[in-house]
């Protein structure tokens, strides 16, 4: 794990965190542990590394101090592309922390590869309890021997020695299905259908079967 460099932050504000961003770092906010929120500031790009590798516990040096920090929430710009700041919270390395780890699929199902199925993915990541030193970067999970009409659930997931899943045993993951068209109707109801009601027709019938009163010829 690679130390970063965390550098106190004097000042606050929109216009200062926009200068931080035009020199290459990011602001962020350091919590936790009883102790008071500090704000400081770190390289875009070690932070960006971190997060494209799945990066969750962070060795940093801060104040000519090794210390460790878990990620605990990124923020990105309104296009999604660019981090704007990031949260860390103070933690031992002894410690159980609840993280959410990215759900990867691998293999392609024998249901879409031999049986027409389509492979749909509902659970993309998962939220797991385990400690800080443990956090794995994702859960790799072989679908390979999927058929159609199998499901994947929480509870069929293998996870690492000391990792804990904290969702519903039953939430599906993932599931190959296979897609039903709807039946058009036979042409012969479809015409039926659209054949339009004679208002003049109606209202003859309805007139043959009237009975004159008495005293009507």
């Amino acid at each position: 794990m690679e130390m970063l460099k965390i550098t106190r932050r004097e000042k606050s504000g929109t216009r200062e965190a926009r200068l931080l961003r035009q020199n290459g770092f990011i602001p962020a906010i350091i919590y936790g542990h009883g102790e008071e929120n500090l704000a400081v500031s770190l390289s875009a790009h070690d932070i960006e590394l971190a997060v494209k590798h799945g990066g969750h516990l962070l060795q940093c040096n801060l104040d000519d101090r090794e210390q460790n920090f878990l990620l605990k929430d990124v923020q990105y710009d309104y296009l999604g592309h660019n981090i704007i700041h990031v949260d860390l919270t103070r933690v031992n390395l002894d410690e159980r922390v609840e993280v959410t780890v990215p759900i990867v699929l691998r293999g392609a199902p024998v249901g879409v590869e031999s049986e027409d199925g389509v492979l749909r993915q509902q659970l993309n990541e998962l939220n797991v309890q385990c400690v800080v030193t443990n956090i794995p970067d994702e859960l790799r999970v072989s679908i390979a021997e999927m058929h159609t009409g199998d499901v994947l659930r929480v509870a069929d997931l293998s996870l690492p020695e000391g990792v804990t899943s904290q969702e519903d045993p039953e939430t599906v993951v993932a599931s190959v299905s296979i897609i039903v068209e709807e039946v058009e109707a036979p042409a012969a109801e479809a015409a039926e259908a659209a054949v339009p009601e004679v208002i003049g027709e109606k209202a003859e019938e309805e007139s043959a079967g009237e009975q004159p009163e008495a005293g009507q010829k």
